[in-house]
Parts: C-alpha cells; structure tokens; sequence
C-alpha cells in the first residue's frame, strides 16, 4: 500500500526565520543602495576633497559602503549649501549667485550659472 504524504505547514520558527531574513534583506538595501547612507558610521565616508568652483569653497565626500555623496559649498559668509545626494543626484540653486550645483551619489560635481567659472 502506498504511502500518502501530508505536506507540512511552516513552523513558526521558520516563518520567524524567512521574516528576519526579509526584514534584513530591505534594511540593508535601504542602507547602502544610497537612501539611508545618513545612517552609516562616519568611518564609512571619505575624506572632504576639495572642487576647485571659481569663488566658492566647495568640498565633497563620498561614501565607501553605500551609493552616496555630500557636499559643502560657501560664497564667503553670503551664501552656502549643503547637498546629499543619497542613491539619486541632488540639486540646488544658490540664493545671493544664482549658481545652480547637481551632486551625484558617485561625487561628481557639476556646476552650472554665474561665477561657475
């Protein structure tokens, strides 16, 4: 007589088990696909390199671990910026010049308007 097989449902062990994998699969995508690289440890960013911008001050930094760069520029003490382009590129246009700055996650910085040089 043949053997008739039940199939079993998941335990709850292995269902707590698939959730934490999941849950740590998003988190980690979260972290270091760009949009949550404001949450990694600062040892996981670079060293503040300086864009050469005529008139301005410009430095970026880029992150080792996750798609991701910051920058800070300043027109003297009249104008300033701070970008994070975290998985996607960030864009601002400065209020006193007029100079519109685009940051990508990679740390290319392309400047764009008066006093860009």
């Amino acid at each position: 007589m043949p053997v008739i097989r039940v199939p079993r449902r998941p335990t709850a062990l292995q269902l707590k088990a698939a959730t934490a994998v999941a849950l740590l699969g998003l988190v980690g995508w979260y972290l270091f696909s760009g949009p949550g690289a404001g949450l990694l440890p600062q040892d996981s960013w670079g060293p503040w390199r300086e864009k050469r911008v005529p008139y301005w001050s410009v430095w970026v930094r880029v992150n080792s671990w996750s798609n991701a760069a910051e920058a800070d520029g300043h027109y003297g003490k009249a104008d300033d910026f701070t970008l994070k382009a975290y998985g996607t590129s960030a864009t601002t246009t400065t209020v006193m010049e007029g100079v519109w700055f685009t940051l990508a996650p990679d740390g290319e910085l392309t400047v764009d308007g008066s006093h860009a040089g």
